[in-house]
């Protein structure tokens, strides 16, 4: 399928069901080459970074990582990334392809407005390749061609290291399944190479984005896009524990006003998480109150092959967002129930060095 201008696999000759339910028992191999890879140098990199985004970038230690948002001056989600303080004195930044040309067009312009002020800044855009290898037996078979100790390895953590003789590959434990996983960042000339070796082993299989999009849903991970964009702030997706403590206080970030105020006075609306029975919900499904008006929409939705339910995401006018509230979802035009659920639906087993 066309996917943000890349021609992407939507699944493998597994089919989508066995993929996801393979992937929690076992592990699969996503291709994500398709996000932007940047790397930012210079003195002045954090004070860069924070201009733009919410997060603490100071405070990562070396090899750390954090998942941060852009931010507009009206307080909207311009993009979620990654960016990890490598150690070798630069930071590594992952955007969605969705946002590659916006986020590479904001960022070359900060860049430059520093610039002009005397500030020690540069981006390099990477041509790396991106595979993640997600899922409970990943850490098994990729220790296999690692001299490193991946036990040593805590989740949103990095290290720069030879993966199956493949050099200078940075392996990143993160991932967008709620299981236990990887992305490496590796030279492109052997990224198909790496990918083959790694597709070896009997248990690994290939994954597309149909299971890549379920086993997020059930993790209660955003879509950009789709559960979070420009028209929606942190407050009302539920993100507010992305932004640093220091960053609050000093209200140095892109929309700080807007939505250091919604956290006093409350968000109109709320991200959730739903289950229902009947048909699936799907985007833009509408979510209807006990007097059959209105409160909500729909922004995320399947099947969810874990559960044997429907889940779905959206947003709901704050008074019917508390877990267990009862609501309907409208479904070609027929009602069905739905309750306001706890997210995530399936329980995360991200790793945590001892």
């Amino acid at each position: 399928v066309a996917f943000a201008g890349w021609s992407l696999p939507l699944h493998y000759g597994q089919g989508h069901l066995q993929s996801h339910l393979h992937t929690r028992s076992h592990c699969s191999l996503f291709d994500v080459s398709h996000m932007l890879q940047t790397r930012v140098y210079g003195r002045d990199r954090v004070r860069f970074m924070e201009s733009m985004v919410v997060g603490d970038i100071g405070e990562l230690k070396p090899g750390q990582g954090t998942l941060t948002l852009l931010t507009n001056e009206r307080g909207g989600i311009m993009d979620d990334l990654i960016v990890t303080n490598v150690s070798e004195d630069h930071l590594y930044v992952v955007s969605n392809a969705s946002c590659a040309n916006k986020d590479l067009t904001l960022m070359k312009d900060r860049a430059a407005e520093l610039q002009a002020a005397g500030s020690d800044v540069h981006l390099e855009v990477s041509d790396n390749a991106l595979l993640a290898l997600q899922g409970p037996s990943m850490a098994r078979v990729l220790q296999a061609g690692l001299s490193d100790d991946l036990a040593k390895l805590s989740f949103m953590n990095s290290i720069i290291t030879t993966v199956f003789g493949v050099p200078g590959c940075q392996i990143t434990r993160c991932g967008y399944t709620g299981e236990d996983g990887v992305e490496i960042s590796v030279p492109a000339g052997r990224a198909v190479e790496l990918a083959e070796r790694l597709l070896g082993v009997p248990e690994v299989w290939p994954a597309g984005l149909a299971a890549r999009d379920s086993l997020r849903l059930e993790a209660g991970l955003c879509l950009y896009g789709s559960d979070i964009d420009e028209t929606t702030t942190p407050a009302e997706a539920g993100l507010m524990w992305t932004l640093g403590k220091r960053r609050r206080a000093a209200m140095d970030f892109p929309g700080a006003a807007v939505i250091m105020a919604q956290v006093k006075e409350k968000p109109k609306r709320r991200r959730v998480g739903l289950t229902s029975v009947g048909p699936p919900i799907r985007p833009h499904t509408a979510i209807l109150g006990p007097e059959g008006t209105s409160v909500g929409t729909v922004t995320s939705g399947c099947p969810s092959p874990s559960l044997g339910k429907n889940i779905a995401m959206g947003y709901v006018e704050v008074a019917h967002s508390r877990a267990g509230t009862a609501l309907t979802v409208e479904v070609r035009k027929k009602q069905h129930p739905a309750l306001v659920t706890k997210m995530p639906f399936v329980p995360t087993h991200y790793y945590m060095a001892k």
